[in-house]
């Protein structure tokens, strides 16, 4: 995210990457933390991607150092580009995490929170479709069409959503408080350990 804003906007101090990626909403789906920015440019700097282009200043501001991309920089930023355009990297969510343990859940929890889930999702849809003219006003299409890329995983997951709360309703699975049929945990480790080996310790290797 810095490199290409860099190469877009250079020479560039760290203010205004700062301001152009808060107004991108970055931290919420890169992340990309701002105030992490000027530490950023500075490594990046001493490892030869970025060169200080002099000091410019910000209204009344004091001079701020400006940044421009190297050769080396130029070619590290294409290579992340198509990196994340011709491979696939399934999206980090703390959601999956917690749904591994849905046998933790009561029934009745689970179902509400899934709905709940669904709901919030919807929500963010209709905000979506409500304002993307707004937001979009004055962009470039390819950030209409980003929109839509989150609008449809919203959508899919709110309906899987509705999906899984109605099976969970309809009884399959087991929850909190009931009787666990099927494997339990210690088949579970002896099926494990039939296809993998016994465990060893990492000090034994």
């Amino acid at each position: 995210m810095i490199l290409g804003l860099v190469s877009y906007l250079q020479p560039v101090h760290g203010y205004d990457i700062r301001k152009e990626l808060a107004s991108w909403n970055v931290e919420s789906w890169a992340n990309v933390q701002p105030g992490s920015i000027y530490h950023a440019l500075r490594k990046m700097t001493e490892e030869g991607l970025l060169e200080e282009a002099g000091s410019g200043t910000v209204g009344n501001r004091p001079a701020r150092t400006q940044y421009r991309m190297t050769a080396a920089g130029a070619t590290e930023y294409q290579t992340l580009l198509r990196k994340y355009w011709w491979e696939y990297q399934e999206p980090t969510d703390p959601f999956l995490a917690a749904f591994a343990f849905l046998p933790g859940l009561s029934r009745a929890e689970a179902v509400g929170a899934l709905r709940a889930r669904a709901r919030l999702l919807e929500g963010w849809n209709a905000a979506y479709r409500d304002n993307a003219e707004e937001w979009t006003a004055y962009k470039p299409p390819h950030v209409g069409w980003q929109f839509e890329l989150t609008m449809a995983r919203c959508e899919a997951e709110a309906r899987w959503c509705h999906d899984i709360a109605a099976r969970i309703e309809a009884g399959e699975g087991v929850h909190l408080g009931e009787e666990p049929t099927g494997q339990n945990a210690e088949e579970w480790r002896k099926a494990i350990r039939a296809e993998y080996g016994e465990p060893v310790d990492d000090e034994d290797e």
